[in-house]
């Protein structure tokens, strides 16, 4: 679940909050989004996956400020070890995600996440 201040601000419509991270050693991108579900993002759900990132976690909850939100995770298996990204597959689904983002107006900075916040 990503650290939601408040629902009254989005990012873009629909979307409250992206995290776009890795567990160490940072190969391999999971998107996390806080969405509003009486206002899903469908173009951006639709466009992830038409990537081929699958929806692996949703979790509807009310935030503290009593709005709605629908957590939402994805995932994407490249080829190789463990089904983790290439190289290659790493650089070119970046720039997809980036691209994708970026049309809604949401500039994302993926990170690769502490031990502590990838094993909790």
């Amino acid at each position: 679940m990503l650290f939601l201040k408040t629902t009254s601000v989005s990012k873009a419509p629909g979307i409250y909050e992206v995290d776009v991270a890795a567990k160490p050693p940072g190969k391999t991108f999971g998107i996390f989004m806080a969405t509003d579900p009486d206002n899903p993002p469908t173009q951006v759900l639709a466009a992830l996956e038409q990537l081929g990132f699958q929806n692996t976690k949703r979790q509807p909850y009310t935030h503290k400020d009593k709005g709605k939100v629908l957590d939402l995770h994805f995932q994407k298996n490249g080829t190789d070890l463990f089904n983790g990204w290439k190289a290659e597959e790493g650089a070119a689904n970046l720039a997809a995600i980036d691209d994708i983002f970026s049309k809604v107006g949401i500039k994302v900075t993926p990170r690769v996440m502490s031990l502590a916040e990838a094993y909790a």
